[in-house]
C-alpha cells in the first residue's frame, strides 16, 4: 500500500530520495518448494517529508507478513552479543538496577538482552511478536508477551506488572508504522523516574556511509536526532543522553525520561544536531548526490564480482542478512556471479534469498569448498568474519566489502567495523 502521508506530522505529500525499483520481502527466505512461485513485489522508495523531515518508506506492507514468523535472531552474532553485554553493564551501573526494578523490552527477539539483564539481578518482560522467537525466549526462562507492542500493550502490562524503570527498544521504532502510539505506550508504562532506551540507526550514517542496504520494507522510518526528539516531545519525553555507538554501522542509543521527570538532557546532544545540521540531512537536494552514489556502487560492485568471473575466480557470500538482499536485488547479483552464501542462523540455512534465489549454507561451506572472493553482506560484523576466515586468507581468499564502496578488508581502511 503506498503511503502518502507522513507518519510523523501527517502533512500529506513525500518527496521521493532514492528508488531502488521492485523488491521482495528482505527477510522471505525461500525454501525448495517456493522457488517456483511468483513472490510478492512492492516497491522501495526513500523518501522525505518536507515539512518535519523524517526519511521514510511510502510504502506499507501489513505487518503480520513480515513479523509474525521472523528469521533475525540477535544471538547468532558475537558483534551483537558483545553490543548488548556493554549497553546492559552500562545501564545498570548509570541507573543503579536491582530486583526491585522492572525492565520491559519491545521487539525481544530471543531475549538476548533481558537473559543479560537477569544475569545481572534485575526483574524482566519480553514483549515479542514473532512466535517462534517468543518460544525460543520463554524457554530461557524470560517471561515474554507474544504482542506487538503499542499503547494497548503497554497499559495491559502496567497493570498486570506495574510501571517499568526501563523500557528498552532496541531497533524496533524503524519497524513501526503508527508511530505515536508507539511513543505513547512507552509513557504510558514507565514510572515517573523511568528512562526509555530506544537504540535506531542514525540517519547520518547511512548518508555518510551509503548504507543504502540497509533500506528495505521492515523498515519504514530512517531518524536524525533532530525529529525523533521532536516524535519523543510530542509525548512528554525528553532526551536524557545519546550514545553514538557502531553497531549496524553506526546508531544512537537514545535515552529519554518524561518531561516532568528527575532527569535532565546531557550537553552530548547539541553537538550531534549539529553535525546533523551541517550535513544538511533536511535537505531533499543533498540526497541528490547520494542517489548518484548508490548507483556508482552498483555499478563498481557488479564490474568488479564480473572481473572476477572472467579470470576464472570462484566467489561466495559471508552473511545472508536482510541489508544483503536489498543489496543483491538492487544490484541483479544472482547465482551466476554469487554462486552460494553461508550464514550462522539455522533459520536461513538450506534456504534461497528472496528475489535473487542464492542458496545459502552453514559457514563451514567455505572451508569445504574454499572460494578465492568472499563478499561480505554482513558488512557490520567485518572485523569478526575476517577473523572467522583467517585460514583461508592465508591460503589466497581475499575479502571484499561493498560499502561506502567495494573494496578489499582488511587492507583498506573503511567504516565497516562491527
Amino acid at each position: 500500500m503506498q503511503v502518502h502521508t507522513c507518519r510523523h506530522c501527517r502533512h500529506r505529500g513525500l518527496v521521493t530520495l532514492l528508488d531502488l525499483g521492485e523488491q521482495p520481502l528482505a527477510n522471505r527466505f525461500l525454501t525448495a518448494d517456493q522457488l517456483a512461485v511468483p513472490e510478492p513485489r512492492y516497491p522501495l522508495r526513500l523518501a522525505m517529508c518536507p515539512q518535519c523531515s523524517l526519511v521514510q518508506l511510502d510504502e506499507e506492507v501489513p505487518r503480520q507478513e513480515l513479523f509474525d514468523e521472523y528469521v533475525y535472531v540477535t544471538g547468532t552474532s558475537a558483534t551483537s552479543r558483545q553490543h548488548i553485554a556493554w549497553l546492559v553493564r552500562e545501564l545498570v551501573r548509570h541507573y543503579r538496577l536491582g530486583r526491585a526494578d522492572l525492565v520491559v523490552e519491545a521487539g525481544s527477539n530471543d531475549g538476548t538482552l533481558l537473559a543479560e539483564m537477569q544475569r545481572c539481578g534485575v526483574s524482566v518482560l519480553g514483549v515479542e511478536p514473532a512466535r517462534n522467537l517468543a518460544e525460543e525466549s520463554l524457554q530461557r526462562g524470560i517471561p515474554t508477551l507474544v504482542r506487538y507492542f503499542d499503547e494497548t500493550t503497554a497499559r495491559l502490562v502496567r497493570a498486570e506488572h506495574g510501571p517499568c524503570r526501563v523500557f528498552v527498544a532496541r531497533h524496533v521504532l524503524a519497524h513501526v508504522a503508527d508511530l505515536h502510539g508507539f511513543i505513547e505506550g512507552i509513557r504510558a508504562v514507565l514510572q515517573e523516574d523511568g528512562i526509555a532506551v530506544i537504540e535506531v540507526p542514525h540517519l547520518l550514517s547511512l548518508y555518510q556511509r551509503l548504507e543504502f542496504d540497509t533500506i528495505y520494507h521492515e523498515h519504514l522510518c530512517y531518524f536524525s536526532l533532530a525529529v525523533l526528539r521532536d516524535v519523543l516531545g510530542c509525548h512528554g519525553l525528553r532526551l536524557v543522553r545519546v550514545t553514538p555507538v557502531s553497531i549496524h554501522g553506526g546508531s544512537l542509543v537514545v535515552e529519554a525520561g518524561l518531561a516532568d521527570g528527575p532527569y535532565s538532557e546531557s550537553a552530548g546532544v547539541a553537538g550531534i544536531l549539529q553535525e546533523e545540521v551541517r550535513h544538511r540531512l533536511a535537505d531533499p537536494a543533498a540526497w541528490q548526490l547520494f542517489a548518484q552514489r548508490v548507483e556508482q556502487i552498483r555499478d563498481e560492485l557488479t564490474l568488479l564480482l564480473d572481473q572476477h568471473q572472467l579470470w576464472g575466480k570462484r566467489c561466495a557470500g559471508y552473511g545472508a542478512p536482510a541489508k544483503g538482499n536489498t543489496l543483491l536485488n538492487y544490484c541483479r547479483i544472482g547465482r551466476d556471479r554469487l554462486p552460494y552464501l553461508v550464514d550462522k542462523n539455522p533459520l536461513k540455512q538450506g534456504k534461497w534469498t528472496p528475489g535473487m534465489h542464492v542458496p545459502v549454507y552453514a559457514p563451514d561451506r567455505l572451508f569445504r569448498d574454499p572460494p578465492d572472493l568472499v563478499l561480505i553482506l554482513a558488512w557490520n560484523c567485518a572485523n569478526e568474519i575476517v577473523r572467522e576466515l583467517e585460514g583461508l586468507r592465508r591460503r589466497g581468499t581475499r575479502c571484499v566489502v561493498p560499502l561506502p564502496r567495494p573494496v578489499f578488508w582488511p587492507q583498506a581502511s573503511v567504516a565497516a567495523t562491527s
